[in-house]
């Protein structure tokens, strides 16, 4: 379907996309009427068929669910093709790059190593989620300007977790 799935604020991206006229919807977990939409699956994804750009708040409403696991699970749900963890860091490095100057930046991985070296870039349930449904998953800086552009360009932007590593 070519439908990325990201993690940020979703009313605040909403406020903004609709500032420079692009079609947005926010879907809950939990109903706040009035303020987004109700989350219903085929909702979602004949939205996004339109053409609309959609973000996907409060988790699945379930207990025991983070929001990494949440957003995995919505991700498979719509069938996208590609996941976006946007965070606070460039991608995936084999230690914290803070604490250790050496640490190696991955340009693409494989589950099974981020599983097997203890990657710690989402937990456990998420990781497996994507692994098991063969959705790639994109791990980027979104405080980096321009790099979620850049992205949605087609640009390798930080690190790509697939089943099968170019690396």
């Amino acid at each position: 379907m070519g439908m990325l799935a990201t993690v940020m604020n979703s009313l605040a991206m909403h406020d903004f996309l609709r500032r420079i006229d692009i079609d947005s919807r926010v879907f809950s977990a939990f109903r706040i009427d009035g303020v987004c939409d109700h989350f219903q699956r085929d909702d979602v994804v004949r939205f996004l068929e339109q053409g609309g750009v959609a973000m996907l708040a409060a988790g699945t409403g379930n207990p025991f669910f983070t929001t990494d696991s949440a957003a995995s699970l919505r991700a498979i749900e719509i069938g996208a093709d590609l996941m976006i963890k946007a965070t606070k860091v460039n991608g995936i490095y084999s230690d914290d790059p803070v604490m250790n100057p050496d640490a190696v930046f991955y340009e693409s991985l494989d589950y099974d190593q981020v599983l097997r070296d203890n990657l710690a870039v989402m937990d456990l349930n998420a990781i497996l989620l994507c692994r098991d449904h063969a959705l790639p998953l994109r791990v980027m800086n979104i405080y980096e300007e321009g790099a979620l552009q850049r992205l949605v360009n087609g640009e390798p932007v930080g690190t790509l977790v697939q089943r099968e590593s170019k690396e």
